[in-house]
């Protein structure tokens, strides 16, 4: 593979399964080295992707190449040269850590000699060097995950997919399993990784957003934000007699056409505006001609999750505008 090309490159990637749609002219390059993250939420298509870059399932249209061999041709070479891991990876509960390591190092290809070697270097990285012997059934959650990403990076490959990897961790276990992931990163290998989680996004290099099949956007995380043209406030409101205030609050700041977005967290609600508008001003407005007052109010961040949100929201809009317009 040439070391200029990119590990992986889409063009116009797409699959169906019969008359349904999974993904829709995909195109997007991962860069050697690079923690890539593509998110969406459930039923995005973001693992009908991974599949495909893996060579368990075939395009039906568009095309692919991963560490330089044909995704549709050659399926077969990218999977002795990758580490996969997914939510439901296969660990045989019955054995200990340590065997766990030595069978998936030996269906990986690693040569006899560097075997044990290659064992106690995982166990010492992951951590899992005094859960060596622990039988794996007996482990936890967030074990069991080291584990598996143990079992598939074993054989040292040059790419990791890892497909919905935290999905029912803790966020203990999840922070900590970030920390694996970068110093793997940091090794030499490039990680792909699919997530619902907005805002593990933040951890990631670059981003690929998918909704309903299509890419949204792709960028870095301050790239994506910083296109939505958003911003952003916290807001309490004072108690009203007759409504739950923030339920009430949030209703008003809803209706008006310069709100984006607005989320409930306990008490406090989280306005997302549009056009860089501020959004404190637009609270106090809003919420002061329906005589809401605003006891406090403070800009935060725009986030990830606001942008995916945001993009969603514009998604949902075009949408229904076209299927308005075939209805006329």
């Amino acid at each position: 593979m040439n070391a200029r090309a990119p590990i992986i490159a889409t063009h116009h990637l797409s699959r169906r399964f019969g008359k349904l749609v999974a993904v829709r002219d995909v195109s997007f390059e991962v860069e050697a080295g690079e923690i890539f993250g593509v998110l969406g939420p459930n039923g995005a298509g973001k693992s009908t992707v991974i599949r495909m870059l893996c060579g368990i399932l075939d395009p039906t249209g568009g095309s692919g190449t991963v560490v330089g061999f044909d995704i549709a041709r050659e399926s077969e070479k990218i999977k002795e040269r990758i580490g996969y891991m997914t939510q439901r990876f296969s660990l045989y509960e019955d054995l200990s850590v340590m065997e766990n390591l030595r069978f998936y190092a030996g269906i990986y290809g690693v040569p006899f000699m560097r075997r044990r070697a290659r064992v106690d270097e995982v166990l010492e990285r992951t951590g899992l060097q005094h859960r060596r012997k622990q039988i794996a059934g007996t482990l936890s959650g967030g074990w069991k995950q080291r584990v598996a990403l143990a079992s598939a990076t074993i054989h040292e490959p040059k790419l990791l997919f890892l497909d919905e990897p935290t999905a029912g961790v803790d966020p203990v276990s999840r922070r900590e399993f970030w920390d694996q992931i970068h110093r793997i990163s940091a090794e030499g290998t490039t990680v792909l990784l699919t997530t619902h989680y907005m805002d593990e996004a933040e951890h990631c290099h670059r981003l690929a957003f998918i909704f309903r099949g299509s890419l949204l956007d792709i960028g870095t995380p301050e790239a994506v934000v910083e296109r939505r043209n958003l911003r952003a406030a916290e807001i309490e409101v004072a108690a009203e007699s007759d409504k739950a205030p923030t339920v009430h609050a949030a209703e008003l700041l809803r209706a008006d056409p310069r709100v984006e977005e607005v989320a409930h967290f306990g008490h406090v609600l989280r306005v997302a505006v549009k056009e860089r508008a501020d959004p404190q001003i637009v609270a106090r407005e809003v919420l002061g001609a329906a005589r809401v007052e605003v006891r406090v109010s403070r800009e935060v961040r725009v986030t990830v999750e606001d942008a995916f949100v945001a993009m969603v929201r514009a998604d949902e809009r075009t949408l229904a505008s076209e299927e308005a317009g075939r209805a006329a």
